[in-house]
């Protein structure tokens, strides 16, 4: 995750004050202030406050990229200070790919006005700045900066797969995966017992017959399989309170959240195998009817209704994983 940093640097408190708590609430890392407004930010919340004056403060300072010796500046600043926000007066791509080759230890955050310019500096080099420090006081556009530093929210190519098995299995240990925010039908997470072959699994958020709907839950599948987060995976039986997971939905549009409790229980399963583009993948869920998977249309399928020939939507990634992370080796997972 980038980090994310709000300028609030006029001259009224007050004004300031409702965009800090803005930053505060959305989940922006810091804010920089007047180096006299410093105590007052800090006690707004949990967040990191630098207050400067004539742009520098502790540990921090704010300069300005104008020329090729400003580059070799910002170098020697970069041993001296724990943050270097930069300011481009002729946005260039060249001095940043610079800069983030040859810093020392301060962390680079990239002084933005635009989300295309934001993008530019959190990808240079593939690797980018450390992160961006905007001036804006508008909530939901302080919002997309935020999304678009942290991988908030993010996109996953998703494919039709044809089911060709369903296979009742004897009782085994599932994961149920609670997490910190609500769903809507057509979201849940990827799941499967390959790394490179995932389910969308479905959230409780459909009301059922027989139980409330549980928006906030993924009843995932057996205690062995993966589930993708980010670019990597882990397996369902390591997740525990406060682990990051990743919610998608139909349209393969993904948001980050947390897991609030992973409840593991012996229950009835089956095994779901389904083939896409060529490709042929299983999950092994719970056996029962509030249990569901995603269709292309982002309808939930139960397991219960589930026949051979339905389509379903999954994930095919490219390569095997050694500890949750894609690696070019030769191994086969069936």
């Amino acid at each position: 995750m980038k980090e994310v940093w709000l300028l609030a640097l006029g001259e009224s408190w007050e004004e300031e004050k409702e965009k800090i708590k803005d930053a505060i609430e959305i989940g922006f890392t810091g804010v920089v202030v007047r180096k006299d407004f410093e105590n007052l930010a800090k006690k707004l919340g949990r967040i990191k406050v630098f207050g400067v004056e004539d742009g520098v403060g502790e540990n921090v300072i704010f300069f300005e990229i104008k020329s090729a010796d400003d580059q070799n500046k910002a170098v020697d600043l970069s041993e001296k200070f724990d943050y270097l926000f930069l300011k481009f007066s002729d946005w260039k791509i060249i001095p940043l790919e610079n800069l983030i080759a040859m810093k020392k230890k301060a962390k680079l955050i990239a002084v933005v006005d635009s989300l295309e310019d934001a993008k530019v500096v959190l990808t240079t080099l593939e690797k980018g700045a450390d992160g961006i420090a905007i001036a804006e006081d508008r909530r939901e556009v302080m919002r997309r900066y935020y999304e678009l530093a942290s991988g908030e929210k993010g996109f996953v190519e998703l494919k039709r797969a044809k089911i060709v098995e369903i296979k009742p299995l004897g009782v085994g240990d599932r994961v149920c995966i609670d997490t910190v925010t609500l769903m809507s039908v057509g979201e849940g997470m990827l799941v499967g017992n390959r790394a490179g072959f995932m389910f969308l699994i479905a959230s409780e958020s459909e009301e059922s017959e027989y139980v409330s709907s549980r928006p906030f839950r993924v009843n995932a599948g057996s205690v062995n399989a993966y589930v993708k987060v980010g670019r990597k995976t882990k397996y369902l039986a390591e997740l525990k309170a406060g682990d990051e997971v990743e919610i998608v939905n139909y349209k393969g549009e993904t948001r980050r959240s947390y897991v609030g409790r992973v409840k593991i229980e012996k229950r009835p399963l089956m095994l779901i195998r389904a083939v896409a583009n060529g490709e042929e993948g299983t999950v092994i869920l719970q056996n029962a009817e509030t249990i569901k998977l995603v269709n292309p249309e982002g309808k939930h399928v139960s397991v219960a209704n589930l026949k051979e020939g339905d389509e379903v939507l999954v994930w095919i990634g490219e390569r095997a994983r050694h500890f949750g992370v894609s690696i070019n080796e030769f191994i086969i997972e069936r």
